[in-house]
């Protein structure tokens, strides 16, 4: 799933498109049962923000359109009048450039609502992580932190994978439970996922690497699923403590 960085990076593109009076198109037939076109096609497309996993798309006369990507989605920009095979569910096409959204199930206008149920944003400039640990504290504190960082409505932005690397860095199970946790070590998982967010993308440390050995101890790398999603967690056996909260 694109998690909050890459959404960043995708409002940053279709920002390209922004002051321009665009053609939409919703080729995908689930899309345009949605009747999308017929509400934009031909506005001013104002300004594009990330909030979340969400991408936030204003058009003139203050309508907002919220796209989700889900697991598969992504959006592509390129010359206007690229061809294009297949059946995106967005097409936003501008004098130059034209900006498609492939595999993003989630499109509806009005979207600010449910934006307005979301966590801090992880992505945010600085990041509030004091209003995230608040946020984890007025949860239920039986919660595994694993499972907390995931819930949108908490923090917003972080997906599986920066959840791995963010409590491997951190040195934290993604098994401890929230009352298990000092402020002071939320902080510290909170502040690693911030880094690694903005910093250029390395290797992965734990994150789809279950079995092989990690690449600090050697100790090796376990994964299970953890909450209702059953999201796999992945972590190390030696280098984070309280991983014996796990039935893998």
């Amino acid at each position: 799933m694109p998690e909050g960085d890459s959404l960043r990076r995708a409002a940053e593109r279709v920002s390209l498109l922004a002051g321009e009076a665009v053609r939409v198109e919703t080729p995908h037939p689930r899309a345009a049962a949605l009747r999308l076109a017929e509400r934009l096609d031909g506005k001013r497309l104002d300004r594009v923000e990330a909030a979340g996993k969400s991408l936030l798309l204003t058009f003139e006369g203050g309508l907002v359109l919220r796209s989700h990507l889900r697991m598969r989605g992504r959006w592509r920009v390129g010359p206007a009048g690229e061809r294009i095979a297949g059946a995106p569910w967005l097409v936003l096409r501008g004098s130059e450039l034209q900006a498609v959204q492939w595999n993003g199930p989630v499109l509806e206008l009005g979207g600010l609502q449910a934006v307005g149920r979301l966590g801090p944003d992880i992505m945010a400039d600085p990041p509030d992580l004091e209003a995230m640990v608040a946020r984890l504290r007025a949860a239920g504190q039986s919660r595994a932190i694993g499972e907390a960082l995931l819930d949108q409505r908490l923090v917003a932005g972080i997906g599986n994978m920066w959840r791995a690397e963010a409590l491997f860095q951190a040195g934290v199970s993604p098994w401890r439970r929230l009352a298990e946790l000092s402020d002071a070590e939320l902080l510290g998982v909170l502040a690693e996922a911030a880094a690694l967010m903005r910093a250029p993308r390395g290797p992965r440390l734990v994150y789809r690497r279950a079995g092989r050995p990690c690449r600090r101890c050697g100790a090796r790398i376990r994964s299970h699923p953890q909450g209702d999603s059953a999201r796999i967690a992945y972590w190390c056996l030696g280098c984070q403590a309280g991983t014996d909260g796990a039935s893998a």
